[in-house]
């Protein structure tokens, strides 16, 4: 087996993070948070609905999948003074702020750090633990 060179990271000494459920990424802005079908049928089940009213009341069409609706003022409909489905999140959500857009680069990461009061508290996550999310992570 042939050791392949560590690429530098501007995140080489891990990312401190805590989410202080402000709802800074779950509020404002329209945005598209995609829920795949796995994540229907668990979020049915918490809220106690079939995955068919799940789909019907909370789901939009997107590209050959769904996401979940957002109010008139972009924000998500599950958000209400904190996320009411936050033990069943998607992927999307659960894996904020390391998506691969917002580790992109050390502009793209200031960018996302201005935006989100969590980056700076809580633990640190390792490098190696941001790479892992940022091969799940759907953005």
């Amino acid at each position: 087996m042939t050791d392949t060179a560590h690429i530098p990271t501007f995140f080489a000494d891990g990312i401190q993070f805590e989410c202080v459920h402000c709802g800074m990424c779950c509020t404002g802005q329209p945005g598209i948070v995609q829920i795949n079908t796995e994540e229907i049928d668990t979020l049915a089940a918490f809220l106690s609905v079939s995955m068919t009213e799940c789909v019907q009341r909370f789901l939009t069409p997107h590209e050959g999948g769904y996401r979940i609706q957002e109010r008139s003022n972009g924000d998500c409909i599950f958000f209400d003074n904190g996320c009411s489905i936050h033990p069943v999140r998607p992927a999307q959500c659960r894996t904020y702020p390391f998506w691969v857009k917002n580790m992109r680069s050390q502009a793209a990461w200031q960018r996302t750090r201005a935006e989100c009061p969590g980056i700076g508290l809580g633990r640190l996550y390792t490098e190696s633990e941001i790479l892992d999310t940022l091969e799940g992570s759907p953005l």
